[in-house]
């Protein structure tokens, strides 16, 4: 090799931004002796190499195997420049560009080193609730523009001191280019006021907040993405108060515990959660609850799970250290609003719910919910994708054109994507009101900015009245295109899963508006990304009351037993009468023969809302799915039984799947006094039975044998993993989701690729 100067230009992109990229550039090259200069761009980071051939084969050996732990490259161009002489490796100012590819990094955990100061006495930063460095801390929340620059997010309202300057501009500084960098001289700081906003006066705001949780308060605490609602969660009357104020009856709470063993202490934790819990992402995890612990029974009633985060934020922290067995940390809002993020926006909003407000002056610029997982079948399961997740994207197995997806209307996200990249939002929720409404709004506009994407195609759900698609049918002359609901599940299965079609499609959700107008949510698509075909569903039975029914499963009850029994069901013995008089009953059953009010459902949602009713588990819910989820959190998981079911194909040539053999079999067994765990059981181990057989003669009929398995359905771990186990034994290839939710949450995803791929072909 040539011992003459060379150079070289590299464009990377990828997380490359706020990361410590730049230092650590710097670090290498001047370890392999080379000359140069590094820069931010809106593309990623740029940099030119001067030196020996082999000092530059030896930086490139080393860029991607050393770079930084919050890193990730996703390409590096490399093209010959001319030597121009550089005397030393310098790191200049960020340039602007036409085009914005950079890949923002999300917001994670504070880590191990900027706590060790943190706990220090002899740091200028002991006990600062806002430290951090290139390593952790704040990015996606408080970022408006690209590049990354401090004058681009919140932080610019904070000077920073001589010696976080200083810090920031040493390269071989923990903090150059930290763009939060700050200490309790030039940085944000945190105060407690009550709920009208009066300030009060204390040299340790925090451990104020922590006496008044301990003395039974509800504190609103800012934090990443937004303001939780913390109580102590032993204390039973605190928690009840707080359900009170907050309008949450019934759904659980989410915990905060200062380590893991305070962790093991109230719930059982394998290796593998563990892992989660102590991720940079730190999301909350669904962990089995151990028996007879100090925590209130009403954090998660009728429930054999707890969420359980470990703390991410540096205030976090110092609240947890006043040695709480935990915190019940929950979302600031009232039922169906999105998480409150301005100081004002929450003393106004939850004024009515916390008695005290631990507040600080660094702004929120969007708003990011906690993202919660479980571990099932072998692998980690995004219920809700959101702060620690967003916005990483998806990476796509073929480019796609500019799209905006708008997702359904339940857990809502939307999803922007440019070549290979999907970048699915953080959780919106559900769109029911002015205020998510806005903020999907908001978060559109957000990321196209900061994304430079616009779009060429608009995608959204069938549905015409959902929010989601009135905002789609707003965006201009940009073309729109609707993709069914459960088509969408199963494109968001395969495109994470960067899988072509055809594939037998599984998708089972609450709702969803089907081709035909009627509600779909037990399906069986032949599916690729351009369309489909419904090879099988369950019978429909009528929805009585509409969307009443997702309220009150009874209603579900009657219709599945009306159709099972007919004019027989009247002398059936059910605990139905608990949930419903006979004049109700009465009144349904004529709106059910009428076709009044009473739309055609095949879903399997549903379906498990019946079951739950008609053995008594649940008559009315106080969430969407609660039913269901009960029903699961019952089932023996020593019982083998099963039921009857049978299918034929109908006049259209799809299999139409019965569910009257199924609900005369639970009856009889309600009957006879078993066990609602077993009859539960027995439910669960039937659709196994069911659904693998169905697959495998659709395999014999088509020559199809890969299964995609999506829809909110697929939260349940029995049914997930037993038919994981025998669809994997029946020799199909097996797609499921792991970086986005089997619920709607992945939904925008499955519209954009639909949407594109029909768009190509138009």
């Amino acid at each position: 090799m040539t011992e003459e100067p060379q150079a070289t230009r590299l464009e990377i992109n990828g997380i490359v931004q706020g990361v410590g990229f730049r230092p650590f550039i710097y670090q290498l090259a001047s370890r392999h002796r080379l000359k140069g200069e590094v820069a931010n761009t809106a593309t990623g980071v740029t940099l030119i190499l001067e030196g020996t051939e082999i000092g530059i084969l030896q930086f490139l050996a080393d860029l991607p195997a050393k770079k930084p732990p919050l890193a990730h490259i996703v390409e590096i161009k490399q093209t010959p420049a001319p030597v121009k002489g550089f005397t030393s490796f310098s790191i200049v100012k960020s340039r602007d560009s036409a085009v914005r590819a950079t890949l923002i990094s999300p917001d994670v955990r504070v880590c191990d080193d900027c706590l060790a100061e943190m706990r220090d006495p002899a740091d200028r930063r002991f006990g600062y609730p806002f430290i951090n460095c290139t390593n952790c801390g704040p990015r996606y929340t408080i970022i408006d523009d690209i590049p990354y620059d401090r004058p681009k997010t919140s932080m610019r309202h904070f000077t920073m001191c001589s010696r976080c300057q200083a810090e920031y501009d040493d390269p071989d500084n923990r903090r150059f280019h930290a763009q939060p960098n700050a200490c309790p001289d030039c940085g944000p700081r945190v105060s407690l006021c009550d709920a009208a906003g009066k300030r009060f006066v204390s040299d340790d705001p925090i451990a104020e907040a922590a006496g008044r949780i301990k003395a039974g308060r509800i504190v609103a605490v800012k934090g990443l993405g937004g303001f939780h609602l913390a109580v102590d969660a032993v204390n039973a009357k605190a928690v009840e108060r707080l359900r009170r104020r907050k309008h949450r009856e019934e759904k659980p709470f989410a915990l905060m515990c200062a380590d893991l063993a305070q962790i093991r202490a109230i719930a059982r934790v394998s290796d593998a959660e563990e892992a989660l819990l102590a991720s940079l992402q730190r999301p909350i995890v669904l962990l089995k609850k151990r028996a007879h612990t100090p925590i209130a029974d009403a954090v998660a009633p009728r429930n054999r799970y707890f969420g359980i985060m470990l703390p991410y934020t540096p205030l976090h922290h110092l609240l947890l250290d006043a040695g709480f067995t935990a915190l019940v940390m929950t979302s600031a809002n009232l039922s169906e609003e999105p998480i409150a993020i301005d100081n004002a926006e929450a003393l106004a909003r939850l004024g009515q719910i916390a008695d005290d407000f631990l507040v600080h002056d660094r702004d929120i610029y969007l708003r990011s919910d906690d993202s919660i997982v479980r571990h099932s079948a072998g692998h980690p399961r995004l219920i809700r994708r959101s702060r620690g997740y967003v916005p990483m994207p998806v990476f796509l197995k073929d480019e796609l054109p500019p799209v905006l997806a708008c997702g359904a209307e339940l857990k809502s996200t939307v999803c922007l994507t440019r070549g290979r990249q999907a970048f699915v939002s953080q959780h919106i929720g559900d769109l029911e009101n002015r205020a998510t409404d806005d903020f999907l709004r908001l978060t559109v506009d957000h990321l196209e900015r900061i994304l430079d994407i616009e779009p060429q195609w608009v995608a959204c759900d069938l549905h015409p009245d959902y929010m989601s698609t009135r905002y789609a049918a707003e965006c201009g002359d940009v073309p729109c295109i609707a993709v069914q609901h459960h088509h969408a599940h199963i494109a968001a299965c395969m495109a994470e899963n960067q899988a072509d079609g055809p594939v037998i499609g599984l998708s089972f959700d609450g709702t969803g508006l089907g081709t035909d107008g009627t509600i779909w949510g037990g399906e069986v698509l032949l599916a690729d990304y351009h369309g489909f075909t419904r090879a099988a569903h369950l019978n429909p039975v009528p929805m009585p009351g509409s969307a009443a029914a997702i309220k009150e499963p009874w209603r579900m009850a009657l219709s599945h037993l009306r159709a099972a029994f007919g004019e027989d069901m009247d002398g059936l013995d059910l605990p139905l009468a608990r949930f419903a008089d006979p004049q109700q009953r009465r009144v349904l059953l004529q709106m059910m023969e009428k076709g009044i009010n009473s739309p055609p459902t095949s879903s399997l949602g549903r379906l498990f809302d019946a079951v739950a009713a008609i053995i008594g588990l649940r008559g009315t819910v106080a969430f969407e799915g609660q039913a269901a989820m009960e029903l699961e959190m019952i089932a023996d998981g020593n019982e083998a039984g099963r039921y009857e079911f049978t299918w034929g194909e109908n006049a259209g040539g799809a299999i139409a799947i019965a569910g009257d053999a199924l609900i005369r079999d639970v009856v009889r067994d309600a009957a006879a006094g078993v066990a609602p765990a077993a009859i539960s059981a027995r439910f669960h181990n039937t659709l196994i039975v069911l659904f693998d057989q169905l697959c495998r003669h659709l395999r014999t009929r088509t020559g199809i044998d890969r299964v995609a398995l999506s829809g909110g359905v697929f939260q349940n771990d029995r049914l997930l993993v037993g038919l994981t186990r025998a669809l994997k034994k029946s020799g199909f290839d097996l797609l499921t989701h792991r970086l986005v939710p089997a619920n709607d949450g992945g939904l925008s995803l499955g519209q954009a690729v639909v949407a594109a791929a029909q768009a190509g072909g138009a």
